[in-house]
């Protein structure tokens, strides 16, 4: 699978990433059929059909219950072979979403992070949104928060998952990546991955499949996607390894044609 480089920051993602909130919370989401939470063999079978397809990227937060700990226990002996996402701001407590984006609470989020995912670094942390992001941004100190965690070797880059354009923005100016919703339905922050892919820096998309509520096909949607440059990574959250080989394969088959478009255009 093609990997692409986050900028100046020296990690190295593959274009696809799975999601895993669906590991440790099915309360209080957006999918249109309710779901069970996986077994650990489950886990082990997607996560090892996502190794096999060229996947390096896990994306993952403390919002999505007990799917830390759980990714925690099948990291061991595997960590260098991930690339781990997590985010910080939010907690899911008794099906309810609180957020706190004071630097103590920022860096406790983060530690604990370290803990139960069984590691002493985490590659990327994002900042959870709770949708008022310029706030969130301008008040809160929560990129010079994450910068010293950074210098600290915590943590490797760090970024804002957002919800308004504004936000997406000037994520890109003040951090390293960001993450946003892009798909042929929702197209507002089409313009906060044309400024990243200006500015170098990174974007992940998230909400590809509208939640599993888009009117089109994978293969049209992630064709959709693929064609705005500037795109990092497609976060893909399931626990069904065929829907992964899916999206996997719709995506590799669009990127080979577009390569060999662009070599035929090289060619004459």
């Amino acid at each position: 699978m093609q990997k692409r480089l986050i900028g100046e920051t020296g990690i190295e993602v593959s274009v696809i990433g799975l999601g895993t909130v669906k590991f440790g919370r099915n309360q209080g989401v957006k999918y249109p059929t309710a779901f069970t939470l996986p077994s650990d063999d489950e886990i082990e079978n997607l996560l090892s059909v996502a190794m096999e397809s060229g996947i390096n990227l896990l994306d993952t937060a403390p919002a999505y219950g007990s799917s830390e700990e759980r990714l925690g226990k099948w990291l061991r002996g595997k960590r260098h072979d991930w690339v781990i996402s997590t985010k910080a701001g939010e907690e899911f407590i008794e099906g309810e979403s609180y957020y706190d984006f004071l630097p103590s609470a920022m860096i406790q989020s983060v530690e604990r992070s370290l803990q139960r995912l069984n590691t002493d670094y985490l590659d990327i942390v994002f900042v959870h949104s709770n949708g008022d992001d310029l706030r969130i941004i301008e008040q809160e100190e929560v990129f010079s928060t994450l910068s010293a965690l950074k210098k600290a070797g915590k943590i490797r880059a760090y970024g804002m998952s957002t919800k308004t354009v504004a936000g997406g923005l000037l994520t890109i100016d003040s951090a390293d990546i960001a993450m946003v919703t892009y798909n042929p339905v929702c197209t507002d922050d089409r313009y906060v991955i044309q400024y990243a892919h200006k500015k170098q820096k990174g974007i992940f998309i998230k909400k590809a499949l509208a939640s599993g509520h888009m009117p089109v096909s994978v293969a049209d949607s992630m064709q959709f996607i693929f064609e705005e440059q500037g795109v990092s990574s497609v976060v893909i959250g399931t626990v069904n390894p065929n829907h992964l080989r899916e999206v996997v394969g719709c995506t590799m088959d669009f990127l080979q044609r577009e390569e060999e478009w662009g070599r035929r255009d090289l060619c004459c």
